[in-house]
């Protein structure tokens, strides 16, 4: 597994159009691999991508099971002349995953609830409708979500007034075109401190994502030491 850090110019077209189209965005980072190098069923992780803005700049972040090759995001969205990615063999992190650990943690997700379907529904196996969630909900579907993926969250404040260290540093509802179809998406990126619980739980939601809508740039967690 690899993770990548590639930097986007605010200025050029082609980050405006990955900001505003997550299709456009994913068959971008999509083409970055020889068509079959992602083609093995026995992949340790899939290709995971994430937008960040903080402070005026603007990255892209992709996680993939094969070492990828980001020169035509550069030429279309990043620096060209002053800038590249950054590469790293994403092994070195996770092997170093043990439980009790406390790490600073990123997600951007599509925190969502399905709806009730009616039983000749759930028979036929058609899937219902997702609904998204308020701000309190959808910190209820993290904390759900967290003991699944390996971890739970770190606590902070004061005795007798402590809580869970995350919060909700942006919101976006995001509508596109695929095809035929508009695609509706109500993302919610959170920020905090989490504690390892589960090794190889956590390594599964680091390399194949946590959540709905992980070719829009959904579901990417990212690991960084404690601030």
């Amino acid at each position: 597994m690899y993770l990548s850090r590639i930097p986007l110019n605010p200025a050029r077209r082609g980050t405006r159009a990955f900001l505003s189209s997550p299709q456009t965005t994913h068959a971008a980072v999509m083409a970055s691999f020889p068509p079959g190098l992602l083609d093995h069923a026995d992949s340790p992780g899939r290709v995971l991508w994430r937008i960040d803005q903080h402070d005026k700049q603007i990255h892209l972040y992709v996680v993939s099971p094969a070492e990828p090759d980001f020169t035509h995001i550069i030429e279309q969205a990043g620096w060209p002349t002053t800038g590249a990615w950054a590469t790293r063999k994403y092994g070195q992190l996770l092997d170093t995953l043990t439980v009790g650990q406390r790490w600073h943690f990123r997600l951007t997700a599509n925190p969502v609830r399905h709806t009730q379907t009616s039983p000749e529904a759930t028979a036929r196996k058609v899937r219902g409708r997702v609904t998204p969630l308020k701000a309190p909900e959808q910190l209820d579907w993290l904390r759900r979500r967290a003991a699944d993926a390996g971890f739970c969250l770190a606590e902070c404040g004061p005795a007798g007034q402590r809580e869970d260290d995350v919060r909700i540093i942006a919101r976006e509802s995001l509508s596109f075109r695929r095809q035929s179809a508009t695609v509706s998406l109500s993302i919610a990126t959170f920020e905090g401190t989490l504690v390892v619980t589960d090794t190889d739980r956590l390594t599964i939601a680091l390399t194949h994502g946590i959540g709905r809508a992980k070719g829009y740039g959904c579901g990417l967690l990212t690991l960084a030491p404690p601030q």
